[in-house]
């Protein structure tokens, strides 16, 4: 999984360029509260956006550790079948096999009901952290979107779009939250 990209830096950065043009007019305070609640927000989308290459990272090296053991299943399984098919080739050529390869058949099966259980449980990880990897996503996506809409609304003097902007920031809050508390 790739890096979420973060167009807000520059969103942000151009928005409070304008802002600062506006506020040395000394019209419409407001543009210096839309300057600082999109900061906010852009740090919120940095933090969640850190959080969503985590666990896309995470997801991805669980998945390899969970492919390593279904090889080592394999491997297992392979051996005992090996082992099997030497002790009845030997039992064809009218010769008693060797105690021992019973043994070691019955525990590479009881080593593969390990493995097998530890190849799903990190199976299991992977996919918990590819769902919280795709909440965060959410929540970065509607972060930048409110600083994109906030950065209009200075650009176009309207109000309504700044309210917008903090409706989309507070639904990436809940995504924030719902990506690592819930």
């Amino acid at each position: 999984m790739g890096e979420i990209e973060d167009f807000s830096e520059s969103i942000h950065e151009q928005s409070n360029e304008h802002a600062h043009h506006i506020l040395a007019e000394g019209k419409e305070k407001w543009v210096l509260y839309v300057a600082l609640t999109t900061a906010i927000v852009a740090v919120l989308a940095a933090i969640t956006g850190l959080l969503a290459g985590d666990h896309a990272d995470e997801a991805m090296l669980a998945q390899i550790r969970s492919s390593d053991q279904w090889a080592f299943y394999q491997a297992k399984s392979i051996k005992s079948e090996i082992i099997a098919g030497a002790n009845k080739t030997i039992l064809a050529l009218g010769k008693k096999p060797a105690a021992q390869d019973s043994a070691k058949i019955k525990s590479n099966k009881a080593d593969q009901a390990k493995i097998m259980a530890e190849a799903k449980r990190l199976d299991n990880e992977s996919h918990e952290h590819v769902a919280k990897h795709k909440i965060l996503a959410r929540g970065v996506t509607l972060f930048q979107v409110a600083i994109a809409i906030g950065a209009i609304s200075i650009i176009t003097k309207r109000k309504s779009l700044w309210f917008a902007s903090m409706g989309f920031a507070v639904i990436g809050i809940f995504f924030l939250l719902q990506g690592t508390v819930f």
